[in-house]
């Protein structure tokens, strides 16, 4: 299974680890297939660390903090797959500690600063076509849609 993540600086074509985190990927696929993305801002940009979106706080209209929202509910971490380490263009669930993840998730920009996130935050999935566009990205800019595709 694969997403196309469409953002106003383009497309990155994701691969899932549905056998490593499988739960996680379904919760990431039933959000994207649902539209909750569509027009989410990437509300948090560092520099050769990630980008980070999936706040609901970010769509035009919202009232809540940027970074502070979720779906409404959260889901457990997975860390005991063969997968989870933050290298260049991984897909990573955000919490606010262990098991609080629900729809934010970061894209790591390399692998230089990313090693203190293996085995605390879920890597659910890897850009394999457009990773320049995690590059390109800057704080507020947009998140169009994710196609969903088997």
């Amino acid at each position: 299974m694969h997403a196309i993540i469409k953002t106003n600086k383009g497309e990155m074509k994701v691969e899932f680890y549905e056998k490593d985190a499988p739960k996680t990927v379904a919760n990431f696929v039933k959000l994207a297939k649902e539209g909750y993305y569509n027009g989410l801002k990437w509300h948090r940009v560092i520099p050769d660390f990630v980008i980070q979106g999936g706040c609901p706080n970010t769509r035009e209209g919202a009232k809540g903090m940027p970074g502070t929202g979720g779906p409404g509910y959260q889901i457990d971490c997975e860390l005991e797959g063969d997968n989870q380490y933050h290298d260049r263009g991984v897909l990573s669930m955000a919490h606010a500690g262990r098991n609080t993840g629900g729809s934010q998730f970061f894209v790591c920009h390399s692998r230089n600063n990313t090693a203190h996130l293996d085995r605390n935050h879920t890597c659910f999935g890897k850009v394999i076509e457009g990773v320049d566009v995690v590059d390109d990205i800057r704080q507020g800019d947009s998140i169009e849609s994710i196609e969903i595709t088997d």
